[in-house]
């Protein structure tokens, strides 16, 4: 039986265009009036340590920062040109110095700063860090006769204190042409590897680290070990970054924030939208109203989902706004992919204001902003530009509201910890990342209307249950049906020709959709599945499946 394929490593952060997991599209370049206080800042206050990540352009930059979080030490990502003040400010145990994709001697390469190797903190450079690291203080990096891309064999000679305890031999993740060749003066050479005579190296007095290769992604065996070494044993950092504390730690900044005001959140049942409405309502009770606009194109029972969890079980005040035929009347005839946006959002917007209207135009805004948004939108400090983070569709001028972002310091995978440890049921946990215009961008080529929305629905369905089934829902990042509107084809069905819709099936493993390979589900699972929708649904006829990985594809059609 052929195994779902393996995530590859994350990639740099761009975007093709998906709207992000259960969330609204937005429309225009509005602001909130007055923004939230920095999430970040609460977060390192809370974690009373951290490590900083410097970035220098590298494509697994942000990934260094999820792998040091994930070790139980809150990180954050900043420009490699920060100022030098304002790391002194925070008081870091240590820095990492990215990854980047310049030759350390161009004209145009970004320079290592020496004032900060004169920090008296731990310092590690990874890839072209240590590269800089090197060439600035007198090591020699010159153009190595063969790149190294991909997996390559480390071999430790010494192992020091940074590779203490690792094999002698073992594998590692290498991306670069450049190679340091002779180490700096007071520095000891570690590792080595075909194409790198310098692999790693350290200078313990200065508390200075350098590593070719890269530990924060899964294809270097050994590198959390080595994240952890220079974590705990070099920083002096102690696992304090949980989702407990996260949730301690943000139920009192909701409450000093809101005080005695009315709160609203736009809930989509997606998982950022429903681990913030869950601990602000921990926060303040019934002061938070969330609304769930139902705009018909969702999935299967999933409207029923979200009011059985939040008004049932959690007891969260929840209004419902019944807005399927408003949508399908403003999605009529309306074919092209980012039109069909555009009128989902404006109409978001219109529903939203109506129901914020009714319930006496509250204050603040609950918005399940994590730190990856903030990442990409280019800062985490200042006021938050509702398009940038795609919440709640943009809001218009004349609301204002000031926003409470209680995941803004959060990656995706800690966001689901939190879900969690607030006793979120799993099957939301867990829920694949959704787009926020539903069903409506998986109808391809043609109009949105209840008939397609009904064959689409039942086909996507039988998917989600035969692969929840098969114990694979957890291992894949998204998996859904598309339905090209205008395609019909010829079948033979009981002895009769059909004329029926084709059903393609896309199922695709990630890290965070930033690039993505396609799933290699297992051939009889494929089988039971064309089989129970071409036998189940009597408008299709015919099953596809799309192997195309992200790039050149998107994971989203539209």
């Amino acid at each position: 039986m052929t195994e779902v394929a393996a995530p590859r490593p994350a990639a740099p952060p761009e975007r093709d265009g998906e709207a992000r997991a259960g969330s609204p599209p937005a429309v225009d370049d509005v602001r909130a009036d007055a923004a939230a206080p920095d999430a970040l800042e609460e977060g390192r206050a809370a974690a009373a340590q951290e490590v900083l990540v410097l970035d220098y352009g590298g494509q697994y930059s942000q990934l260094i920062a999820r792998r040091v979080r994930e070790c139980g030490v809150f990180s954050e990502l900043l420009p490699h040109d920060v100022a030098l003040e304002e790391i002194e400010r925070r008081a870091p145990r240590g820095l990492i110095l990215s990854g980047g994709p310049a030759s350390v001697y161009a004209d145009e390469a970004p320079r290592l700063r020496t004032e900060l190797l004169d920090l008296d903190i731990p310092v590690l450079g990874i890839c072209y860090g240590m590269q800089a690291m090197a060439r600035e203080l007198g090591g020699r990096v010159e153009l190595a006769e063969a790149g190294e891309f991909g997996r390559s064999e480390l071999h430790v000679r010494e192992p020091g204190r940074l590779l203490n305890g690792l094999p002698a031999e073992q594998s590692c993740w290498m991306s670069h042409r450049d190679s340091v060749f002779e180490p700096p003066p007071g520095f000891t050479a570690l590792a080595s590897s075909p194409s790198s005579p310098v692999a790693a190296l350290e200078n313990p007095d200065r508390r200075l680290y350098g590593i070719q290769f890269h530990p924060e992604v899964v294809h270097t065996p050994y590198g959390t070990a080595i994240l952890e070494t220079f974590l705990g044993d070099i920083c002096g950092c102690e696992e304090s970054w949980t989702a407990a504390q996260v949730v301690e730690d943000q139920i009192r900044r909701v409450r000093e924030q809101v005080g005695e005001g009315k709160v609203i959140c736009g809930l989509s049942g997606g998982v950022d939208s429903s681990v913030a409405a869950l601990l602000v309502h921990r926060a303040v009770g019934d002061q938070l109203t969330c609304v769930f606009v139902d705009h018909g194109l969702l999935r299967r029972n999933e409207a029923e989902q979200v009011v059985a969890s939040f008004r049932d079980h959690f007891h969260v005040p929840l209004v419902v706004a019944d807005a399927q035929d408003r949508f399908l009347d403003r999605l009529a005839g309306v074919v092209d992919p980012e039109h069909k946006r555009k009128v989902i959002g404006e109409e978001f917007i219109r529903v939203f204001e109506e129901e914020a209207g009714r319930l006496g135009d509250p204050r603040y805004l609950v918005q399940g902003t994590l730190y990856s948004d903030v990442i990409e939108s280019g800062g985490s400090t200042g006021a938050s530009t509702i398009k940038s983070h795609h919440n709640v569709g943009g809001l218009p001028e004349d609301l204002e509201l000031e926003l409470v972002e209680p995941l803004r310091a959060l990656f995706k995978d800690e966001v689901r910890a939190v879900g969690a440890e607030l006793g979120l049921p799993e099957r939301m946990v867990w829920r694949q990342p959704f787009p926020g215009p539903g069903l409506a961008i998986r109808i391809v080529g043609g109009e949105v209307n209840r008939e397609r929305l009904a064959v689409l629905r039942d086909a996507d369905f039988v998917l989600q249950e035969e692969i929840r089934a098969a114990g694979l829902y957890r291992e894949l990042w998204q998996s859904f049906c598309v339905l090209p509107a205008e395609l019909r084809t010829v079948g033979v069905q009981g002895d009769e020709r059909t004329y029926g819709h084709v059903i393609a099936i896309r199922a695709v493993t990630s890290d965070d959709a930033m690039t993505a390979d396609w799933a290699r589900l297992p051939h009889e699972l494929l089988e039971r599945i064309a089989a129970r929708m071409v036998n189940e649904l009597p408008a299709v006829n015919r099953v596809v499946l799309d192997i195309t990985s992200k790039p050149p594809g998107t994971i989203e059609w539209e």
